[in-house]
């Protein structure tokens, strides 16, 4: 293979964009989506790029298959000896072990292959064998042996359970199958029709991969029958062409047998794995084939990977509109109430009507004060309202916790207000300052009627025209149209402040339009390269 360094480095780049897809939101299709990138991750990592760089390597098959298809027991008599484990019951934790010759051994000692797992090199003896299933990064262990029976050029790893009842074996054992040069797929008489395999060989199809089928303890009386309807059943999925190896039903592979199959049984296979690894013309035509089938897969599985991230952005972006839109009107609504003197009501109603003969200048403050926060705490309780009714009908904000009632709102607004009114003091004091001192009014008392003014609406006019016969016509105005303008800067602190508490956890989610377009980029810049 004739790599350029172009090629390799698309590939990477077109790597890196895939790792940083990120697709958090419940979605429909999202979860599929979210498997696609995971596979391409693995077959990018843990094959593409490694056989591209080092195009030499030896060839890796990768067994998979059923549980109890005897994946373990066929690995075991290919090698010769008992390198994994093999029996129907298997333990909840699987660690997959991959077997070469010991010359071959420093290709898979470092991270060309699998980079993300730790390696673990045994010893004969089983029973120094450890059991971990996890390496100290987290992703996974390999247990690598070498055997000096195997083939150099031919390494086999045994991969856990596609079917397998714990969901990160079947996770592992699909991004293990996606490493491979040569996909050798395990089946038996009793399974051969079930579906889990079967998406696996449709897999293999997809990327045009070098694929080896195994059919496994056939029953001697039946396998003329069982490796007809087999056969039917492959050409009918477009694998007619598939080679197929069959192994009859032996007592070393009956359930819970753990010895070595005959020689003559797996004979054939060997021979066959064995000739894609000495042979230079059948190597080629092996690595080329699954190699460039996986390139040409890139296409679509981008294409529909990309769309997957303009889908994620799209609800992402109709769940933070809903956000703007419910407190832009609750902003809009709030400053119609003020115009008509809202916060004239209840205690500060009866505050301003007995004033200043039976209330005082603090008096008054002190109920519009409380008037404004909980007007304030209304409107971004009906915000919030808004907000988990429109969220209700998307599916995408499942993930996530609609706004509702925030037992920390109350003080969050209360302290906004707070800071508003001793500004309002101070726009008082200042004014106050300018006049003369033996005319000058109490700045509480200004402070006092600027606030019933600025609240109240014409329920309050004689608030400002007392303010213009204490400060004078500009005075008054110039005070009332600061403190306009101070209210109207703290009601949208409140509300911002509030909507941007309720936009928090979806902006921290990372759903942005960036990764759609790089992606289908990176995939442009690959395409070229390929042509």
């Amino acid at each position: 293979m004739d790599v350029r360094p172009e090629l390799i480095d698309a590939l990477s780049a077109l790597r890196d964009r895939v790792a940083a897809v990120r697709l958090p939101l419940p979605l429909p299709g999202a979860p599929r989506a979210r498997q696609s990138r995971g596979e391409l991750l693995a077959q990018l990592d843990d094959y593409l790029l490694p056989r591209l760089r080092d195009p030499d390597a030896p060839l890796l098959a990768v067994v998979g298959g059923s549980t109890g298809g005897g994946k373990s027991t066929l690995v075991n008599s290919l090698v010769g000896r008992q390198v994994t484990e093999a029996g129907v019951l298997r333990p909840t934790t699987r660690t997959p072990v991959l077997v070469c010759h010991p010359e071959d051994h420093h290709w898979f000692a470092g991270t060309r292959v699998l980079p993300g797992f730790t390696r673990v090199w045994l010893p004969q003896d089983r029973e120094q064998i450890p059991a971990p299933s996890r390496g100290t990064d987290g992703r996974g262990v390999l247990v690598v042996e070498t055997e000096v029976a195997l083939p150099r050029g031919l390494a086999l790893l045994d991969a856990p359970d596609v079917d397998s009842l714990v969901v990160e074996n079947r996770l592992l054992a699909a991004e293990l199958i996606c490493a491979a040069d040569v996909w050798v797929m395990v089946t038996t008489a009793s399974r051969y029709a079930d579906a889990i395999p079967w998406h696996m060989l449709r897999a293999a199809k997809e990327y045009d991969a070098t694929l080896v089928t195994v059919l496994d303890r056939v029953p001697h009386q039946m396998v003329d029958e069982v490796s007809r309807q087999y056969g039917a059943l492959l050409k009918r999925a477009g694998l007619g062409e598939v080679p197929r190896f069959t192994i009859p039903e032996l007592p070393e592979s009956t359930a819970g047998g753990s010895g070595l199959l005959p020689t003559t049984a797996v004979a054939p296979l060997l021979g066959w794995l064995a000739h894609r690894a000495y042979d230079p013309a059948a190597r080629q035509q092996t690595v080329v084939r699954t190699a460039s089938g996986v390139v040409r897969s890139l296409g679509a599985r981008m294409s529909e990977l990309a769309a997957a991230v303009a889908c994620q952005h799209a609800a992402s972006g109709r769940l933070m509109n809903a956000v703007d839109e419910a407190y832009a009107a609750e902003n809009d609504r709030l400053r119609r109430r003020l115009q008509k003197g809202a916060v004239l009501a209840g205690d500060a109603r009866t505050r301003w009507r007995g004033y200043p003969r039976h209330s005082s200048a603090r008096e008054l403050l002190d109920s519009l004060e409380e008037s404004l926060g909980a007007l304030l705490q209304c409107a971004v309780a009906a915000a919030d309202e808004r907000v988990a009714q429109v969220w209700e009908g998307e599916p995408a904000a499942r993930a996530l916790t609609a706004p509702g009632k925030d037992a920390e709102t109350p003080e969050r607004v209360g302290m906004r207000v707070r800071r508003w009114r001793r500004e309002l003091d101070e726009l008082a004091e200042e004014e106050v300052r300018e006049l003369d001192r033996n005319a000058a009014p109490e700045s509480e008392t200004v402070s006092a009627l600027l606030a019933a003014s600025l609240l109240g609406g014409r329920r309050t006019r004689t608030a400002g025209e007392r303010l213009a016969e204490l400060l004078g016509a500009q005075g008054a105005l110039r005070l009332r149209d600061a403190g306009a303008e101070l209210l109207a800067a703290y009601i949208d602190r409140v509300l911002h402040g509030e909507r941007d508490r309720r936009l928090a956890p979806l902006e921290a989610l990372g759903v942005a339009p960036e990764p759609q377009a790089e992606l289908i980029a990176a995939l442009s810049v690959l395409q070229k390269e390929t042509r």
